[in-house]
């Protein structure tokens, strides 16, 4: 079956009560997730909690009393989201998106990230109302980044969607843009092996094309979070790995949020570059479910609603974020880095 009927049955599933596993078979999928746990305890994690981020950032281009006044930006998901593994707080990927913003839009940038390591999309629900029901005003954007703890948790992939899907649901009635990045490629655990490593590798795919088919359908975008965005991973793993083989270093960190952050400024209308497709880059218009399944298959690509059952598929020019190492943002092929942008240390 392919990736993009599987998406679809996946998806379709989670909009109308279905259940079951949906990707491979039942015997094969617990090989691989057990596969997986055994990795996350053989590499261990012994790492400590996440920095605090919230902030504003950019606050050279104004205060919160000026206006137009700040741009809010809410992150919500799992350890990736929370940037576990890092030391200090400007080094997370929401501190890394929140600067790039300010930069790119020219506008001071409010950051609250409520996301939670080891949550699963059950979780989305009491992160979503962190947001939304403290009485402050609605996140202009909001990040979402979930799925690898579902997969090597067992959660019924039409579970997850479900779940995602309502919390992006939720952030989209209540007025906020969405960004979603997908489940990210369990195969690139270095101790988990061949064969199971493209079985993890399926697996993880073939929930992030269902995710995907899921959010856009609710006008939100996504962006393929794969093999944790690119050929720098495979190639680089030691350097883009932090210490326990898992999680990303903050090296990896700055790679993620550097392909998510065009995403993030296209969905408020600040990003430099049109919605038009460029065939230069191998951009298309396709039906939903045949974009998602492209795009879990090729890190960093953006999937975007379109007309009824279409969807755009992108890949967008990334630029350095602020704070990176302008030699590491020189070899991706990367355009002149924005100004620096301070926020919280």
């Amino acid at each position: 079956m392919s990736r993009a009927r599987t998406a679809r049955r996946i998806a379709a599933g989670a909009a109308y009560g279905g259940g079951g596993l949906g990707l491979v078979g039942v015997a094969t999928v617990g090989l691989v997730l057990a596969e997986v746990q055994f990795a996350k305890r053989t590499v261990g994690t012994g790492l400590p909690d996440p920095p605090r981020a919230d902030g504003l950032y950019g606050s050279e281009f104004g205060g919160p009393e000026q206006s137009p006044g700040p741009l809010r930006l809410g992150m919500l998901g799992d350890s990736t989201a929370a940037g576990l593994g890092v030391r200090r707080a400007r080094q997370t990927p929401a501190a890394l998106l929140a600067s790039g913003l300010a930069s790119v839009a020219e506008r001071p940038v409010e950051l609250r990230n409520v996301a939670l390591s080891g949550a699963m999309s059950d979780d989305l629900d009491r992160q979503v109302g962190l947001l939304l029901d403290d009485g402050r005003p609605v996140p202009d954007v909001c990040v979402i980044m979930i799925g690898a703890n579902d997969v090597t948790r067992r959660m019924p992939p039409t579970q997850s969607v479900r779940l995602l899907t309502s919390a992006v649901r939720r952030l989209r009635l209540a007025g906020s843009e969405v960004v979603v990045g997908t489940c990210p490629d369990l195969g690139t655990i270095e101790p988990v092996y061949q064969p199971l490593r493209w079985l993890a590798r399926r697996v993880s795919r073939q929930l992030a094309a269902a995710q995907t088919i899921g959010v856009v359908a609710l006008g939100a975008r996504t962006v393929s979070m794969g093999d944790l965005l690119g050929p720098e991973f495979a190639a680089n793993p030691r350097e883009m790995f932090g210490p326990d083989s898992y999680h990303p270093s903050a090296e990896g960190y700055a790679t993620a949020a550097m392909a998510v952050l065009p995403t993030l400024c296209a969905a408020l209308g600040v990003w430099p570059e049109s919605d038009r497709l460029d065939v230069s880059r191998d951009e298309d218009m396709l039906p939903v479910a045949q974009a998602a399944s492209a795009a879990a298959g090729e890190a960093g690509t953006e999937v975007t609603p379109a007309r009824g059952p279409w969807a755009l598929l992108k890949h967008r020019r990334r630029r350095r974020v602020p704070g990176e190492d302008p030699a590491a943002a020189s070899s991706t092929g990367t355009g002149p880095p924005p100004a620096e942008v301070a926020g919280p240390a």
